[in-house]
């Protein structure tokens, strides 16, 4: 049992060294992680002393997903390109921090949208990465090509997109959150305003304000100016900029491919596996057996 666990904490310090070692391997991205890290410390000080439990905690997962990068590059020995690193870290921090934290999803107009397209973006350079270096694996037998490595990146990016939606969904369902923001609208079509009952939709127009009618009696006018639409516009907004985000980098995928990975922009965000030397996990295991 104590060999197991020694064992264990072996691996775990291998691990934290290979994982230190590959975060100081570029300069620019190192800059921007600690930079980043400093911030959300920063934030996470602040969150604490004004007992924001739930802000304190997303601080803390974002410290978490800041080393996210690094772990895979060490587990999965694959080598993240620059530009993809920087983005990703970024990502992170403007979605929790920033998004979050500080309501700037609130504030400023488009921020979700913003981020919903450079997830789909990102999510295709890792689904097409993932595929292109199976393709690349000589214990594979087939070769695929161009067209079906860029498929594979936009599906996997649009599933990506759809089980984020779910989990909005399941989140405010549950939890009583608000993640899929609500939208005012001022006209709304529906078969359930049917007073036949049957399948023709009816038109309400020109919607000012919303009275809501409370069990007991009491009336509340919402005040927002029109019809409160629950998530389904946001969604649906969402998707289709996740949508616009993977099309883009699928189609610059599929150019990449087909140029036989020649060097150009694209070769920022697609991810290569790691030559021997930069190997930092086998490289501090055999510098630890040898002590």
């Amino acid at each position: 049992m104590k060999n197991k666990r020694k064992e264990k904490r072996l691996r775990r310090e291998e691990l934290r060294k290979a994982v230190q070692m590959e975060l100081k391997e570029h300069r620019s991205s190192f800059i921007v992680f600690s930079v980043l890290r400093f911030l959300v410390i920063v934030c996470l000080v602040r969150q604490a002393f004004l007992h924001n439990y739930e802000s304190l905690f997303l601080s803390i997962l974002t410290l978490l997903l800041l080393y996210i990068p690094s772990w895979i590059q060490v587990k999965l020995r694959i080598e993240i390109p620059i530009g993809l690193e920087i983005a990703i870290l970024c990502f992170i921090f403007a979605a929790e921090i920033l998004g979050e934290i500080n309501a700037f999803y609130i504030m400023i107009p488009g921020w979700d949208t913003i981020l919903h397209t450079l997830n789909g973006f990102l999510c295709a350079a890792i689904g097409f990465s993932m595929v292109l270096l199976l393709n690349k694996n000589e214990r594979l037998t087939f070769e695929l090509s161009p067209f079906f490595l860029a498929l594979v990146a936009f599906c996997f990016s649009m599933t990506v997109g759809v089980v984020w939606e779910f989990f909005e969904c399941a989140v405010d369902q549950f939890l009583k959150m608000d993640m899929q923001k609500d939208t005012v609208i001022h006209a709304i079509s529906s078969v359930m305003l049917d007073p036949a009952g049957g399948n023709h939709p009816v038109s309400v127009r020109d919607i000012a304000d919303v009275i809501v009618v409370h069990s007991d009696g009491r009336q509340q006018a919402l005040g927002l100016g029109g019809y409160l639409d629950i998530g389904l516009l946001d969604t649906m907004k969402d998707l289709l900029v996740n949508f616009i985000g993977a099309v883009v980098f699928s189609v610059i995928g599929f150019f990449y491919a087909r140029g036989q990975g020649k060097k150009g922009l694209i070769s920022l965000f697609v991810p290569r596996k790691k030559a021997r030397n930069k190997d930092y996990l086998s490289i501090v295991k055999q510098t630890m057996e040898k002590k």
